[in-house]
């Protein structure tokens, strides 16, 4: 009995040691670990529209007024201030070349925007920039300077509303003389289908395509700075920009 005993342990000595070998070469597997896989930069595709707009609204005979709208922001688009360039030529707008002249906006994201100093009645064209980028799309022009003598106010148009075939719209005149203004008129030159529907606080008068808007008997009289507005509906398929002149 003690030798089969012996040989029973013998077996147990060799089953743990066949364990013990089985338990250290698993432990000596080498860990694997799975390489990950790259992910791809995203890429962002600017939609199909102008990041910026830009429309003439008056001149005087040494400066031009341009109303912006900032569309979008970056990458696709732009952050205020916004700086309004003048060229000579449609050549150099093109190009970028030979700028005369140039003003830069304020904070918002939207406004008007005045050049001083220009010739009168001289032509120019305009464009954008934002910090040391250079707006490639809005070549707008020719804008036109008054003749030197003949600017005693200013009219500005805002759209107040505007629906498919027409808008309203209210013109603002304001006396930029230093005496008082005694009876104003604004004209300008329709460039499509416009008409005129309705028009208060202004006398209308209608050649063509020619448009003059006189003072009514009791919005005349501006002091130096002083303002007054009229109003209109216009219908029109293709509304487009106007030159507004305003002068005695």
């Amino acid at each position: 009995m003690l030798r089969t005993f012996g040989v029973v342990l013998a077996t147990a000595t060799l089953t743990l040691a066949g364990w013990a070998g089985t338990l250290t070469g698993a432990q000596a597997q080498p860990v694997l670990s799975a390489t990950p896989t790259p992910v791809p930069t995203p890429t962002y595709a600017c939609p199909p529209a102008l990041p910026v707009s830009g429309q003439f609204v008056s001149a005087s005979a040494t400066s031009i007024t341009v109303r912006y709208s900032m569309i979008m922001t970056p990458p696709c688009g732009y952050n205020p201030p916004m700086t309004l360039v003048l060229f000579a030529s449609r050549e150099d707008a093109t190009a970028w070349l030979n700028p005369v002249a140039s003003a830069v906006s304020g904070p918002e994201r939207q406004g008007d925007i005045t050049v001083t100093g220009l010739t009168p009645d001289s032509e120019y064209w305009y464009r954008f920039s934002a910090g040391e980028k250079h707006d490639p799309y809005i070549i707008n022009g020719p804008v036109r300077t008054l003749p030197a003598g003949s600017a005693s106010c200013r009219a500005t148009i805002t759209i107040d509303n505007r629906w498919t075939g027409g808008y309203a719209a209210t013109v603002t005149v304001r006396n930029t003389a230093e005496e008082t203004l005694n009876g104003w008129q604004v004209t300008w030159r329709w460039l499509g289908d416009e008409r005129i529907s309705a028009l208060w606080n202004g006398v209308l008068v209608i050649s063509g395509s020619d448009v003059t808007v006189r003072n009514a008997s009791w919005n005349g009289t501006l002091a130096p700075g002083g303002s007054t507005t009229f109003g209109m509906l216009v219908w029109t398929n293709s509304p487009g920009a106007l030159t507004l002149n305003c002068g005695r």
